[in-house]
């Protein structure tokens, strides 16, 4: 039996530090997570105090360096805690990549030292939690055409507008927003739970990502002062690169869901009897967990190599989105095809087959849906823009 997903001896290639931190995070996944996910899902409400939980095990802005409260990890062990979370749920992992990816990085990439001496150790710790706001209503795959307003007036700035399908929005301490200034330019701005005007309704009747809050930002004519705007961009390049970094994660993330269907289905498998003998036994089975294990591994390369090109500052956002694309899609495939072997078990929540599959198909559309990712791939092959 083979439940250890390591078919290519990956851990070769990986520290005694990563194998450190991945045992870490996993021993709070199955004590902390696993326990109570279920009932979390079933009855749609977050896990109470995840976030401080999170912040405890270094769980939040591993990469941020150490001066702003962060673990000064690499690249590699940030995919390593993405994907030990994302085996317990993706709401999880979710959780925590939104806080690294799309609010602490870009605090740290594009802020003042006054702003990353301000929030970044509160957010590493979990002590405050953070949202990203550029998803509208009427823009999603489009954020070139978003609608929401910054506008400059009597040495304030005045925030119209709204986001849509945000994570973390109705228990957020701030928010990093996106919106377009005067010029068209497109600014990021920190938006914090007190100020006038700002609200975070939340998203009822979700099929997915049942253990975590989603909502909205809503903002009218809220008061922004100029030290809350993020100084160094002023482009899309900024929710961008925080794009890039949380698909990143993504690509990792993923193989922790894949990887707790593939050992459930083997398990199952070799106890489940059926004609006299286990349904491990018969030939369309092994091939079902065979493919499983091929794809598991085929992931786990592509975002082995993807990391060390981030380590390296290589990666381009072409190469993140191939991987976002194949390794989502590769979970997602395994997490139906695997509830099959379990039949009818497969559907209750004693098993976290359905679960995952609810929780992938948000993946597989949030952070750039698996259309878009492929089109950029083709205009990276072509030279031509099929948008």
């Amino acid at each position: 039996m083979n439940l250890t997903c390591d078919y290519f001896n990956i851990d070769e290639l990986l520290s005694e530090e990563n194998k450190l931190i991945r045992q870490s995070i996993r021993d709070f996944v199955n004590t902390e997570i696993k326990p109570v996910i279920n009932d979390a899902a079933q009855h749609h409400h977050d896990i109470p105090n995840l976030m401080l939980k999170l912040g405890a095990i270094g769980a939040l802005g591993p990469y941020i360096p150490e001066q702003y409260g962060g673990a000064g990890l690499d690249q590699i062990a940030y995919g390593i805690i993405m994907q030990e979370l994302e085996a317990g749920d993706s709401a999880i992992r979710s959780a925590a990549s939104v806080q690294s990816s799309l609010v602490m990085y870009p605090i740290f990439t594009f802020g003042s030292e006054a702003q990353k001496q301000k929030y970044l150790p509160k957010l590493a710790s979990g002590t405050y939690i953070g949202s990203f706001g550029l998803t509208e209503p009427n823009h999603g795959s489009d954020p070139a055409a978003m609608e929401t307003r910054l506008l400059k007036k009597d040495g304030k700035y005045i925030l119209n507008g709204a986001k849509m399908w945000i994570t973390n929005a109705p228990i957020c301490d701030i928010a990093i927003v996106w919106a377009r200034d005067e010029q068209d330019k497109i600014r990021g701005c920190i938006v914090e739970r007190n100020m006038e005007g700002f609200t975070t309704p939340e998203t009822a009747n979700k099929w997915s990502l049942r253990a975590s809050k989603t909502g909205e930002l809503i903002f009218q004519n809220v008061e922004i002062p100029s030290e809350n705007i993020l100084p160094e961009v002023n482009s899309l390049r900024g929710p961008f690169s925080c794009l890039n970094s949380a698909r990143y994660g993504i690509s990792w993330g993923v193989i922790g869901a894949a990887i707790d269907c593939y050992q459930t289905a083997v398990k199952y498998a070799l106890e489940r009897e059926q004609f006299g003998k286990p349904i491990a036994s018969y030939q369309l089975q092994q091939k079902k967990l065979a493919e499983f294990l091929t794809e598991i591994t085929k992931a786990q390369l592509l975002a082995w190599r993807l990391g060390v090109l981030k380590n390296e500052g290589k990666a381009t956002p072409a190469q993140i989105s191939m991987a976002k694309r194949n390794n989502v899609h590769m979970a997602l495939e395994i997490a139906r095809e695997s509830r099959q072997i379990l039949g009818a078990m497969g559907i209750v929540g004693d098993f976290p087959m359905m679960r995952h599959m609810m929780n992938l198909e948000s993946v597989i559309t949030y952070e750039g849906t698996h259309d878009i990712h492929l089109l950029i791939t083709g205009n990276d092959i072509t030279g031509l823009s099929a948008f």
